[in-house]
């Protein structure tokens, strides 16, 4: 199953970033900015806001949602669906009955606001996806398309935080290990599929995926991840360290990766 990702010029400068930008201006970026001098050093009043501004970094990349979204915008809408909020997404709800087979996997997004300093984003809606053990998306694999599992919707807390009880996904060919997500400003915009705040990827680390694929039911992802990287995947190859997830726990247990979400 291979995932369409290439949406064109268009595409990619609607979706350009700084740290992108950086990169295409290369040497004659640097020249300019050489060009602009020495800035003058802080005064009191600005070292004190110091320690805030460098903590807070720009937006997580802007990525493709890919082709299977869930979203109303390639195909079905699962988002106005009654049931699509929730933390535990490893089984469908409404007419689907399947559950999502897996090493468990729980995803701790934190939402940020790079317009506050990164300030905690409460109240943001995350919708989050991914594919199941098989590589497969629910609502559009063959076999899958009355079924909704590995999605769902949470409203971030006081501290900006939503927490997903998932399984850890497969590497399908062509695509480095990842999950989909989008930010919504609010649960209500999120749950009638409305403006997003952004779409992205989460990527997931080469060690932690070596060692859940060595485990019963991953035996393809073990060929598929071998065939690609971080660095020559279509999404993640031109950075992916604001991307990149830190995992922590093991297959017994089950895994927990954490992300900060700036926005």
């Amino acid at each position: 199953m291979t995932a369409i990702h290439d949406r064109g010029l268009a595409f990619d400068l609607a979706t350009l970033d700084r740290r992108r930008a950086l990169t295409l201006l290369g040497g004659a970026g640097l020249t300019a900015l050489a060009a602009c001098g020495t800035p003058p050093a802080p005064s009191a009043s600005d070292s004190a806001a110091a320690p805030t501004a460098a903590a807070c970094r720009d937006a997580i990349p802007e990525e493709t949602g890919g082709p299977y979204p869930g979203d109303g915008s390639n195909g079905p809408n699962v988002l106005t669906q009654s049931g699509i909020v929730r933390s535990d997404i490893r089984t469908s709800f409404g007419t689907g009955s399947r559950t999502a087979e897996g090493v468990p996997l729980t995803i701790t997004l934190t939402v940020l606001d790079t317009a506050s300093g990164c300030a905690p984003l409460a109240g943001a809606a995350v919708y989050l996806w991914h594919c199941d053990i098989d590589g497969k998306y629910s609502m559009y694999s063959p076999g899958l398309t009355g079924e909704n599992y590995l999605r769902g919707v949470q409203e971030a807390d006081a501290e900006g935080v939503v927490t997903f009880t998932s399984i850890f996904p497969a590497a399908y060919s062509g695509r480095w290990p990842h999950v989909h997500f989008e930010v919504y400003p609010s649960l209500a915009e999120a749950t009638r599929a409305g403006t997003r705040t952004t779409t992205t990827q989460l990527a997931l680390p080469v060690d932690v995926c070596k060692t859940v694929y060595g485990t019963a039911g991953y035996v393809q992802s073990v060929r598929n991840l071998a065939g690609t990287s971080l660095n020559t995947d279509t999404v993640f190859g031109d950075g992916h360290d604001e991307q990149l997830a830190t995992v922590t726990g093991d297959v017994t247990g089950g895994y927990t990766a954490t992300l900060d979400v700036p926005v």
